[in-house]
């Protein structure tokens, strides 16, 4: 049976990856920032040491076989540009931290593994839009981070296609989360849908269907694409 470690499965999109892929034939191992009392492993990435401790107790709760890495963990935490230094670097630092340094630690815990058994594998990133073509004055730190996983997802692909291991990535625009409520609405709500040919922000199922469909379903030769999903917001 295949086994996936997906980070952030306890709302929003990950949560709509989560119990679409309850559906299929895999075994899933959540993952969370605090204890959720059910079955996801806690882990907070503010922790340098998070990422792998998590990748541990995955590793043992899979009997030592993880088939599927998906970082779908995520930060969405404005900082103005007039904050103090120490705030804004300090922001900064928890965003890459949590946004990209702890999905760099898994991916290279992932292809260690697959490696290390000589396996396929399969790395899907929850990546952004703002990645491609950055976000607001207080989001500095988030469109960096998310470029960055973009990046580091070629690299990936590009560095490891040879061992059958597969690095897919997801770019949403607005999607209807809870992270995202509060920025909606400070860029003046419905309003903002006018930057969005489809008239709507996506939701958090259209995400997961994109994300699952790598993880399963998608090709091999796919590997080091990049999957928008942003209502035509951005196009390339």
């Amino acid at each position: 049976m295949t086994c996936i470690l997906l980070t952030g499965s306890s709302r929003g999109i990950g949560a709509a990856i989560r119990h679409q892929l309850q559906h299929r034939d895999v075994r899933v191992i959540g993952h969370a920032t605090q204890s959720d009392n059910g079955s996801a492993i806690a882990a907070d990435f503010s922790d340098p040491a998070a990422p792998a401790l998590l990748w541990h107790a995955a590793l043992e709760r899979s009997g030592g076989k993880i088939d599927v890495l998906i970082n779908n963990a995520g930060l969405f935490d404005a900082v103005k540009l007039g904050a103090k230094d120490a705030d804004w670097l300090a922001e900064w630092q928890r965003t890459l931290d949590i946004n990209l340094t702890a999905a760099a630690q898994l991916s290279r815990l992932a292809v260690l593994h697959w490696q290390a058994r000589g396996a396929a594998g399969r790395i899907v990133h929850i990546a952004s839009r703002a990645g491609h073509r950055g976000d607001s004055p207080a989001h500095w730190h988030y469109a960096a981070a998310k470029g960055g996983m973009l990046a580091m997802h070629k690299t990936i692909a590009r560095a490891y296609a040879k061992d059958r291991i597969c690095s897919y990535a997801v770019a949403p625009g607005f999607t209807d989360t809870a992270m995202a409520d509060d920025y909606l609405e400070s860029r003046g709500g419905a309003g903002l849908l006018a930057d969005i040919p489809l008239g709507r922000v996506a939701q958090p199922e259209e995400i997961a269907n994109i994300a699952v469909y790598c993880a399963l379903d998608a090709p091999e030769s796919l590997t080091g694409a990049t999957l928008d999903a942003n209502g035509a917001s951005h196009v390339r």
